[in-house]
């Protein structure tokens, strides 16, 4: 009796021990009893009741990325390209994906080339290479709305690559080529252009500055000649003033030694002396002035013969 209890005792331990589940972070365990729906279990502990209970589907609650293999689209043009695509989601609701959809995966990938399909059929090719991001927004949107069933949210979903056919990546190419060579031959000539610009702005100063300088220089002779005038001009009116001053000063003196008739006549025609002297050709002396001419010849006469 005694090894049977002990036989229990363990049973019922090993029972227990077996039945005690830890669920970690970030995972989800679905729990079904008696083949239904019992209950999610979320990080920690949990006891599972032997026999009735049973741990249905254990669930990742991190984002998952499933790269899908290229799959042949056909755009609005007739060309048929291949597109591979890259989905980023999430399971928020781990009941119903347990029991929304069978194999979740499958059903993500085939949604994803049908929506492909439907969303680059409405597309040209080179709208299709070009519009990725308005292709990635629109096909998340859909493939969101349509998995919030099966308990999964579609975060993200990114055109990977766009594979056209070789023909037509051989003609894009010489497209691109073509291009590259009408924008360099652009530049070539806007370099030309802009090199003709500059050196007729060069000579079009070149020819200001000249034209200034000349005019600067014309300004300046024109300066000097007028200073060397004004200069002319104020000796000329000082020696003028020295001239008047200096008649001013002798008229003074004369009178300060008040001259007598003689004297006044004497220099009378000393003056008249020295018109002569001049350009005139006729001077009419006053008959005040012979007297004393004659006087002074006499006295001439007189004086040389001594010097003899």
């Amino acid at each position: 009796m005694q090894y049977i209890l002990i036989a229990l005792g363990v049973i019922v331990l090993i029972l227990l021990v077996t039945n005690i589940h830890v669920v970690q972070q970030s995972r989800a365990f679905v729990v079904e009893r008696l083949g239904a729906y019992h209950a999610t279990w979320g990080v920690g502990l949990h006891v599972k009741f032997p026999i009735l209970d049973r741990v249905a589907k254990r669930v990742s609650l991190k984002e998952q990325v499933v790269d899908f293999a290229p799959q042949p689209v056909i755009t609005k043009d007739n060309v048929t390209m291949q597109i591979d695509t890259v989905i980023y989601f999430q399971i928020i609701d781990p009941k119903l994906y347990t029991y929304g959809v069978e194999h979740p995966m499958s059903a993500i990938e085939n949604l994803t080339a049908t929506t492909l399909r439907n969303i680059i059929g409405d597309l040209e090719l080179d709208q299709s290479l070009t519009s990725r991001d308005h292709i990635n927004t629109k096909m998340r949107a859909i493939l969101d709305e349509a998995t919030d069933p099966w308990g999964i949210k579609v975060n993200r979903v990114e055109l990977k690559n766009i594979i056209p056919p070789r023909e037509i990546q051989d003609a894009m190419e010489k497209q691109m080529k073509a291009e590259r060579e009408r924008r360099e031959s652009i530049l070539q000539a806007e370099g030309q252009k802009q090199s003709q610009i500059l050196v007729a702005e060069g000579e079009k100063q070149s020819v200001i500055l000249r034209a200034d300088a000349a005019k600067q220089a014309k300004i300046m002779e024109a300066e000097a000649a007028k200073t060397a005038r004004i200069l002319a001009a104020e000796a000329e009116a000082e020696a003028i003033e020295k001239v008047q001053q200096a008649t001013a000063d002798a008229l003074r003196l004369l009178n300060e030694a008040a001259p007598n008739d003689q004297v006044v006549k004497l220099k009378a025609l000393e003056a008249f002396q020295a018109a002569a002297n001049g350009q005139a050709t006729k001077i009419i002396i006053p008959s005040e002035i012979q007297g004393i001419a004659g006087l002074a010849a006499g006295v001439k006469a007189l004086v040389e013969p001594d010097k003899k």
